[in-house]
């Protein structure tokens, strides 16, 4: 009797779980986007496309990968989405290809010119741009809201506890070692105020793009031989050509061979503002262990 009790027991248990989650997935979602746009959908999506890598990284790092049925041609990250169809970049998605997808939700960056064509035909855009700190866990929350998703800042928690271990790891002399991180062969640099500088300043390297130029301003490269740099990180992608720059070869860090080059890999994940920041800490936090010149915080500049 008592085991046929606790029988009936688990099955109500389990029972009365279905039906919450079942209701959760019924009730009606509201969730405001990065345009100020409100969407309102009569359930949690179930059917997403997501044109924006590090927005496929979040929702797959919020559990529910197994709810994205299409991505950008650049979302490569976990590998069970690149068994997913593609369906263009974020700025030239074939708009066909997601209209036949059904999806209940698009997800795309702000600057998506995407969003107006999507929504004239009636389908739900939800437009995000992660470009700091401050952004990365705003998103992580929204989309923790729009997916129906209990604690969703337990992801940012555990990427601000990565970084700060990234931080303690490094040997004191790195410190204020003079760096230049090239985003693309623009050349675009990652600033002071784009997630890519904040993580660089959390690491106690000074970044010689300042914040008053944007997270990643399209710079002059005068720039970067005049304030001749300790360090440079840049992607394998973008490294060709760069010694033959004017001036270039006779930046510090070129002439002494303080040079990080990323393969593609590493590359994805320090350019992505998502789930993976924290390993992305640990890559820079890498690089500056090798490559940072021991005498870089106590030479004299002038």
């Amino acid at each position: 009797m008592r085991s046929l009790i606790l029988r009936l027991a688990r099955g109500l248990t389990v029972l009365v779980t279905g039906w919450m989650l079942a209701g959760a997935a019924r009730a009606t979602v509201q969730v405001t986007d990065d345009r100020g746009t409100t969407i309102t959908l009569e359930r949690s999506p179930q059917r997403i496309v997501s044109l924006l890598p590090s927005l496929t990284e979040t929702v797959c790092a919020l559990g529910q990968c197994q709810r994205l049925v299409g991505v950008d041609r650049y979302s490569n990250y976990p590998e069970s989405v690149t068994k997913l169809p593609q369906v263009g970049g974020g700025m030239d998605p074939n708009i066909e290809a997601i209209v036949a997808l059904r999806p209940d939700v698009v997800l795309v960056a702000l600057s998506s010119r995407s969003a107006m064509r999507l929504a004239a035909l009636g389908i739900p855009v939800f437009a995000l741009e992660p470009k700091t700190h401050a952004d990365v866990q705003r998103v992580i929350g929204k989309l923790g809201q729009l997916l129906g998703v209990g604690d969703a800042q337990k992801i940012w928690r555990e990427i601000d506890a990565g970084v700060s271990a990234a931080a303690q790891s490094l040997p004191p002399q790195v410190r204020g070692t003079r760096i230049y991180f090239e985003v693309n062969s623009g050349p675009y640099g990652a600033g002071e105020s784009s997630f890519i500088g904040e993580i660089l300043t959390r690491l106690g390297v000074k970044n010689i793009l300042p914040a008053k130029l944007g997270p990643f301003p399209k710079i002059n490269p005068e720039l970067v031989v005049r304030e001749n740099p300790d360090l440079i990180m840049v992607g394998q992608a973008n490294l060709e050509g760069m010694e033959q720059r004017p001036g270039w070869s006779n930046i510090r860090a070129i002439r002494e061979k303080h040079v990080c080059v990323f393969p593609s890999e590493e590359s994805d994940v320090l350019v992505r503002p998502g789930p993976r920041m924290a390993e992305s800490a640990r890559i820079l936090a890498r690089c500056l262990s090798d490559k940072a010149p021991a005498a870089a915080k106590t030479e004299v500049r002038k």
